[in-house]
């Protein structure tokens, strides 16, 4: 009985060593692992760019400050004029015309543009040269009439002085010449008034002529009472309308 059992025993160990040794000789090898590529380098960042200017409108002669900044950029200039820049910062320009600058950023990602306008008001036109006066316009302005006195056809220190400054005017324009009005106030009868007004503007001619005025170029009318400058019955209005009145002629 031991002998069996050792018999069978000894065959059961053969059958499981045999087994194992297939086994083992059956068992795939492992396979080498193949190393991963290195994932890629990021792209470059594309470059970014703002530029500003402190007015945009200015008058001929006047400055603007433009201001830029700008981002992943090797390289950066502004056109027209200025020229290289840093990456950030401001200048001052002065154009003559209105213009559209550019600034221009320029990296390992690509380039970037960013424009500002200075717009270059016009100046104003001259004024137009000053026009000449009218002869009209002289007349009015340069010749003073003579006042008189209640019944005269004296020539009194302001009437002097007024006729004065006609003479200047007659003097430095010889091209006009003038008719003299003797007017009157109401009191009085026309016929009277009437010859007072004659002596009131041949007492004016007279002092003209001795200020250097050809007599040629003055004539005299009377108009008495007739021809009134003030309507009221009052000194003020009265004195208004005793005078020798100038007319221009020509």
């Amino acid at each position: 009985m031991r002998l069996v059992s050792r018999s069978h025993y000894r065959t059961g160990l053969i059958a499981a060593l045999v087994a194992a040794a297939f086994t083992f000789g059956c068992a795939k090898k492992p396979v080498a692992q193949t190393p991963a590529a290195p994932a890629p380098a990021p792209a470059a960042a594309r470059p970014t760019v703002t530029l500003q200017a402190s007015s945009t409108s200015i008058n001929k002669g006047e400055s603007s400050t433009l201001s830029w900044n700008s981002t992943d950029a090797t390289e950066l200039s502004i056109a027209p004029e200025v020229g290289a820049v840093t990456a950030q910062g401001s200048t001052k320009v002065s154009p003559a015309d209105s213009t559209a600058y550019t600034i221009t950023a320029t990296g390992p990602g690509g380039s970037a543009t960013a424009t500002a306008t200075v717009s270059v008001n016009a100046p104003p036109p001259p004024p137009p040269p000053p026009t000449a006066p009218t002869d009209d316009e002289l007349f009015l302005r340069e010749v003073r009439d003579a006042y008189f006195d209640f019944d005269k056809a004296d020539i009194r220190p302001d009437a002097r002085a007024a006729l004065s400054t006609t003479a200047d005017f007659l003097k430095k324009y010889p091209r006009f010449k003038v008719t003299i009005e003797g007017h009157c106030d109401e009191r009085g009868s026309t016929e009277y008034n009437l010859g007072l007004g004659d002596r009131r503007a041949s007492a004016v001619k007279q002092f003209l002529v001795s200020l250097g005025i050809s007599a040629d170029r003055l004539s005299t009318v009377s108009y008495g009472k007739e021809k009134p400058f003030c309507m009221e019955s009052n000194e003020s209005c009265w004195q208004q309308n005793r005078r020798g009145h100038f007319v221009k002629a020509n």
